[in-house]
């Protein structure tokens, strides 16, 4: 009877999260849209990193005033000019304006879904992660490459239009060049989303690593776990805000190539 129930408990589960299914090694939970399969673990991170972010400015943006009295102000004005400041070292000054607001959401999404995992992680009874780092999976981190890369090419089309825009891009210096400029356009989409990807995946993978060491045999293991588990989340911290930081560079880059005349 005990068997049934644990049965019925998790088909209840399931059936509430979707179907499980399996992704670089691990239990992950999917539903089916329109024929399209979606992870229900990235959609619920991925929500809960976009709240942080929207949640952390509204906080920070109430009762602006023009000369800043109040620390938020300070902080919010600190962030905007980061971000600024990472659009103005790459892009022309006339179109580092127009994607500065992009930039500033782009930065911190990924800086606060790099370090999600790290911090938090919720594993369910059917054995599915549902809150963990989003950018812990290629096809999240490959859709932010591609959204970067058709950005650039929006706006390049916007500037030059259509056919000034591809003669630039494909045919400088020679016509030939055709196929090294679209495979490169295929790498840059590759490098970008892969490199966010495997820098958070390791580091969630080592972090996984330590945590089963620590509790494998007891309070030895433990003691020795707890300090290593604590400096690898430290560094890890590091590394996703280099990470973000990365990110936001070559995609004002890319956009800046796209823009250059």
């Amino acid at each position: 009877m005990v068997y049934i129930n644990n049965q019925a408990r998790r088909k209840e589960v399931t059936s509430l999260a979707g179907e499980n299914s399996t992704f670089l090694g691990e239990h992950i939970s999917v539903i089916k849209v329109f024929g399209l399969t979606f992870n229900v673990g990235n959609l619920v991170a991925g929500t809960l990193a976009a709240a942080i972010v929207f949640f952390v400015v509204l906080a920070l943006s109430r009762n602006l005033k023009v000369k800043p009295t109040s620390i938020k102000q300070n902080i919010i004005e600190w962030m905007a000019g980061f971000t600024n400041g990472m659009v103005k070292d790459t892009m022309n000054g006339d179109d580092a304006p127009k994607f500065s607001l992009y930039a500033f959401t782009l930065f911190f999404f990924i800086f606060f879904a790099n370090q999600l995992g790290m911090l938090l992680q919720v594993r369910l009874p059917n054995g599915v992660t549902y809150i963990k780092s989003p950018t812990a999976d290629p096809i999240v981190t490959l859709t932010l490459a591609l959204m970067t890369l058709m950005m650039a090419h929006f706006a390049g089309i916007m500037k030059f239009g259509f056919k000034k825009y591809f003669s630039h891009t494909y045919f400088q210096p020679f016509k030939v060049w055709l196929p090294l400029s679209v495979f490169g356009e295929f790498t840059n989409f590759l490098t970008l989303g892969l490199r966010l990807f495997g820098n958070i995946f390791a580091g969630e993978l080592l972090l996984k690593t330590i945590g089963n060491f620590a509790f494998s045999h007891g309070i030895w293991t433990l003691i020795a776990g707890a300090p290593l588990g604590i400096i690898w989340q430290g560094f890890s911290v590091f590394i996703g805000s280099i990470q973000a930081f990365v990110f936001v560079i070559l995609s004002s880059v890319y956009i800046s190539q796209k823009l250059s005349d």
